[in-house]
């Protein structure tokens, strides 16, 4: 009998299997996403350093004013838009990305297809 494994252990697993070939250096970070049920947040992380060089959520208080009252895909565009910006002010045009075992739809599509348009490159 199999034993049963729940949707947190599962996305677990994949994003360790993503983590095996995805790895951010200082000429070009990782942008890596994580979303809760209510919150996203994205950060940009090289990880020779193990530092984050940027980072954004839908917790932060500057992006919390622009947020109210809108869906979470909308939220997560804001969230990328911010993200890029911040990056961008630190000197990163590209990064690679981690979808953090999510798959690429809704919320984390939308993420980074505003941090792309917002002038990062992936």
């Amino acid at each position: 009998m199999k034993p049963e494994v729940n949707r947190e252990q599962a996305r677990d697993r994949r994003h360790v299997h993503i983590r095996k070939r995805v790895v951010g250096t200082p000429e070009r970070p990782r942008l890596n996403v994580f979303r809760s049920l209510n919150h996203i947040y994205a950060q940009v992380i090289d990880d020779a350093a193990a530092t984050t060089l940027a980072a954004a959520s839908s917790i932060d208080q500057e992006v919390r004013d622009q947020m109210a009252g809108l869906k979470k895909t909308e939220q997560a565009r804001i969230v990328g838009k911010v993200v890029a910006e911040r990056a961008l002010a630190e000197g990163i045009k590209q990064v690679v990305f981690d979808r953090g075992g999510y798959r690429y739809h809704g919320r984390v599509q939308a993420l980074a297809e505003a941090a792309r348009e917002a002038g990062l490159e992936f």
